[in-house]
């Protein structure tokens, strides 16, 4: 059905680009400050440079987790098999010794594993542990092996003892982040460790001593050297591949002082991401244009528009904008605030009709924001469920944001009825009024009243006044059908509510309610049975909601209190958190509707 994918958005708060010497941490005088940028020296605070420190924190943690566990898993596999067929001649201290060592690797899995955070000097001692544990054992391995196997009466030979060092040495290159010469340092000690060893022994033994010089061996001290100096080579040269496509893919995550962190969707005109600003360490909302579509003049004025139109609104009720600029590469971005919460559409398709009470709660709100922008001469033109978002504002909840203003002059190409396209007609064919769907003349603030009057009714009902599935019989129904009452869909809905949601529908803007403050006044005196306020929808809210947005709104307040980076995913919320999530958006297209709860 349609309403299927009505829904999209998601936004929530960041903070104004504006900072001070002391906000920012810069130690001395505002002269002293001032001095140093002039002269190029700059104070680097913990994320603001590409070195990735906290990223790397984080990356450093999962991969040194990952590692252990890999260790922990080969050693007790390994231990499992002695236990079964026990070696007759090996000593019981080998035997501890690997116990020891299974027993320190699961330990660390445990460490690594819980929330507390660790500082990077942790993670690194942590990272000495996890492989240095392994390499001691593998020492000593080493020394038993070419011992006991170069003291054999009837055959004495030398064995190969280089392959737990070479999976030693391929597991740190491609789990644990490093610069290359740190890599190189570690590598070459680890592959250096089994030579050193032979070595020892030569001098020291003289059946090891007696084998080396035997003609069946005259090669072997060699081989071992070349193929551990290849792999000290090749472990180095990927550890800098892979560090080099990480800064390359964080470097691509940059749009000027704001980080990118996770995509929440993609419209016609560009995707939308959370992003935080590196100096701030707070949750945005990030829209950007590609160069690609940038190229497109149409676009790139709707864009111009959008930011504009918005930037002159300062209501409560109004999504905020803080920041717009554009890229060396032609990447046009525009920085808003990003809003915990679902837009309305959302509410319906995961909870049904909202009750009356919230109902008019919610567009007395959207009405205060319209009021604003059609003083200053703003008509909005895409007002959808979509573009009213439900959301947890300086702790008070169900506060209405109206969204995407500016909205240049779509073409319905789509089949989709739900979605707005470029061209001759404004709107989204759903919510759109007649006078927007004939193009006769210019739509007025009534045009938004006939649209808000569709949300409403899809938002007592469930569905959107004409429900049909392709877009031209959508928009000829809005020009001449008449609308299912909504009492006969959903017989909750109030009469006094229903005269108002057929008020905002009449065909003739001349018989529609004349501007929104009109609106919003009938909405606050219509007699309904239940109440609805910021306390009503706190108990809701405490109830209902998405888990996932609100372990990511939590962690994104928690690391913003704290000056850290927003983690992602936060610790709290699966791997597909705030996969539909959108904001100015249309959703990621996916197999199941994108607002789906």
């Amino acid at each position: 059905m349609l309403e299927s994918s009505v829904t999209n958005a998601e936004t929530i708060e960041a903070p104004s680009p504006l900072a001070t010497g002391r906000g920012s941490g810069v130690r001395g005088s505002g002269a002293r400050v001032f001095r140093n940028a002039r002269n190029g020296i700059v104070a680097l605070v913990d994320g603001s440079t590409p070195h990735l420190t906290s990223e790397t924190r984080g990356l450093l943690r999962r991969r040194l987790r990952a590692a252990a566990v890999l260790l922990f898993a080969g050693f007790a596999i390994f231990l499992l098999r002695w236990l079964a067929a026990p070696a007759a001649d090996a000593p019981g201290w080998l035997f501890t010794t690997h116990v020891c060592v299974t027993v320190v690797m699961g330990l660390m899995v445990l460490v690594l594993s819980q929330n507390k955070k660790m500082s990077l000097a942790g993670l690194r001692v942590a990272e000495l542990v996890v492989f240095g544990d392994p390499a001691l054992y593998f020492l000593v391995l080493n020394q038993q092996k070419i011992s006991y196997t170069s003291s054999l009466a009837d055959a004495p030979y030398l064995p190969i003892i280089i392959v737990p060092w070479l999976m030693l040495i391929f597991t740190y290159a491609l789990f644990i982040p490093n610069n290359w010469r740190r890599a190189a340092a570690v590598i070459g000690t680890m592959a250096a460790a089994p030579i050193a060893v032979l070595a020892i022994e030569n001098f020291r033994s003289v059946a090891v001593y007696a084998c080396l010089s035997a003609e069946s061996h005259s090669g072997y001290f060699a081989e071992q050297a070349i193929v551990m100096l290849l792999a000290t080579l090749t472990g180095t040269y990927g550890v800098r591949t892979i560090n080099t496509l990480r800064q390359e893919a964080f470097e691509a995550r940059q749009l000027g002082q704001y980080r990118l962190k996770h995509k929440l969707g993609e419209g016609g005109m560009g995707e939308v991401y959370l992003a935080e600003h590196q100096m701030m360490k707070r949750p945005c909302a990030v829209k950007v244009i590609r160069p690609e579509k940038a190229g497109d003049g149409k676009i790139l004025a709707r864009f111009q528009r959008e930011v504009q139109s918005t930037a002159k609104l300062s209501h409560w009720n109004s999504v905020e904008i803080y920041d717009y600029g554009s890229t060396p590469d032609g990447t046009f971005y525009y920085v808003m605030e990003y809003l915990p919460g679902h837009n309305v559409g959302e509410l319906v398709e995961g909870y049904g009709p909202l009750p009356p009470a919230r109902i008019t709660y919610l567009m007395a709100q959207v009405c205060h924001a319209l009021a604003e922008a059609h003083g200053h001469g703003f008509v909005h033109r895409d007002i959808k469920p979509a573009n009213i978002f439900c959301s947890i504002r300086g702790g008070e909840y169900d506060v209405a944001k109206l969204l995407d203003f500016g909205l240049a002059k779509p073409t319905i190409e789509s089949t989709d009825a739900s979605l707005t396209q470029e061209g001759a007609i404004t709107g989204s064919p759903l919510f759109m009024s007649p006078e927007q769907a004939t193009g006769e003349h210019e739509a007025d603030a009534r045009s938004d009243i006939y649209s808000l009057g569709a949300v409403l009714y899809y938002l007592a009902t469930g569905k959107p006044p004409f429900d049909y599935e392709k877009s031209v019989k959508v928009i000829i129904a809005h020009v001449s059908e008449e609308v299912v009452p909504p009492r006969e869909l959903n017989p909750a809905v109030p009469a006094s509510l229903e005269e108002i949601i057929l008020r905002c529908l009449e065909k003739d803007p001349d018989h529609r309610f004349q501007d929104v403050r009109h609106l919003r006044r009938a909405l606050q005196e219509a007699d309904l049975a239940d109440e609805w306020s910021s306390e009503h929808a706190a108990q809701w809210w405490s109830c209902n909601g998405c888990p996932e947005r609100k372990a990511l709104a939590a962690a994104a307040i928690e690391a913003a209190a704290q000056g850290q980076a927003c983690p992602w995913p936060p610790a709290q919320a699966s791997s597909q958190a705030a996969s539909g999530i959108d904001q100015h958006a249309e959703p990621v297209t996916e197999p199941e509707p994108a607002g789906a709860v």
